[in-house]
């Protein structure tokens, strides 16, 4: 009897979310073709809007996916690891054995670390192994249909069309991430429009490449205000007399910052770095107020205004931890 009653269950469960994506497929239609003329009103030709939204589908496993990030659910010791490993490091000195001209040529033109570079592309894509295979104008038109961030990735959408549109992208390499970023770094369309570069001059700008993958990612560092050789994060032991104001636990805005001087007096392990007293600096505590059971004061660090810049990349205080440490991989193998 109970085995019965399992099934049954099951087959109810199964019911519900079969009738649920069948009505949000229906709402989606009715939304992508009132998209459609918003796109063309915009200017954006009636031909491209037509003929790239043409196989254009609601993906329910974008919306999981949007729901259930890593960076919102492992803890920062688990997020790093596994992000800057042995492996993930021979990797990239292979990369950059074989890319060598093109990286440091790159690296000097932009005043960007190539270990940066490195550490960026091996996060976020393996070295190239791992670009993505979600059609990404699919997952841009799923999200955009999403309530959660709507006007955000419908202005993605809108962007990557008028990047069709000037032929500055071709619709043949649209695959990549479940959020509707695509080659070796992971570019949003946004970030395409205002910072990717044709660098070997062939008409297109191919983000799968190397020259125009990596000469884009360091425009776009460079452009948004990257000090060369300037200092990312140090790992501090707090004292418990720290005021909790102090302490940044979200990623969506860095406050307090203070000289590290002032910091002084609540962290045990200062005399253990040659700080620059002088740096403006902020504390955060990645765990607090998400990891269960996360320790209040640890782990912790003083992270500086290059750190800040990576979340603009990717706003996430594990992502960019993770991106700097395994920079500083690079910079002891280089």
């Amino acid at each position: 009897m109970i085995k019965y009653i399992k099934i049954l269950i099951s087959l109810l469960i199964f019911i519900f979310y079969s009738a649920k994506t069948l009505a949000d497929d229906d709402k989606f239609k009715i939304w992508l073709n009132n998209f459609k003329n918003e796109a063309i009103n915009m200017g954006i030709s009636e031909e491209i809007v037509t003929s790239s939204l043409a196989n254009a589908r609601f993906l329910p496993k974008v919306i999981e996916y949007d729901r259930y990030q890593p960076e919102f659910y492992e803890d920062t010791k688990t997020y790093i690891k596994k992000r800057t490993s042995k492996d993930k490091l021979r990797k990239g000195l292979v990369l950059y054995k074989r890319e060598k001209k093109t990286i440091n040529t790159v690296e000097k033109n932009f005043f960007v670390e190539k270990e940066l570079l490195l550490a960026l592309m091996g996060i976020e894509t393996n070295f190239g192994k791992y670009l993505g295979k979600m059609d990404i104008i699919s997952s841009l038109a799923t999200l955009s249909f999403d309530k959660r961030r709507s006007a955000f990735f419908k202005n993605e959408l809108l962007t990557l069309l008028s990047l069709l549109d000037r032929q500055i992208i071709t619709k043949e390499e649209l695959y990549g991430s479940w959020a509707g970023a695509f080659g070796n770094f992971q570019f949003m369309p946004s970030t395409i429009k205002n910072y990717a570069i044709d660098y070997n001059n062939d008409t297109n700008i191919e983000l799968k490449k190397i020259e125009d993958s990596f000469a884009s990612a360091a425009n776009y560092i460079n452009k948004i205000g990257w000090k060369k050789n300037q200092p990312c994060f140090f790992k501090i032991e707090l004292k418990e007399n720290i005021p909790s104001k102090y302490l940044n636990s979200s990623a969506k805005k860095i406050v307090n910052k203070k000289k590290i001087a002032f910091f002084k007096k609540y962290i045990k392990n200062y005399d253990n770095y040659n700080f620059n007293e002088n740096l403006l600096s902020a504390i955060i505590t990645p765990d607090k107020d998400i990891i269960p059971n996360s320790k209040n004061l640890s782990p912790a660090y003083l992270v500086f205004s290059n750190y800040e810049l990576i979340l603009k990349w990717n706003r996430s205080l594990r992502f960019a931890l993770a991106v700097c440490t395994l920079k500083q991989k690079f910079e002891n193998e280089i």
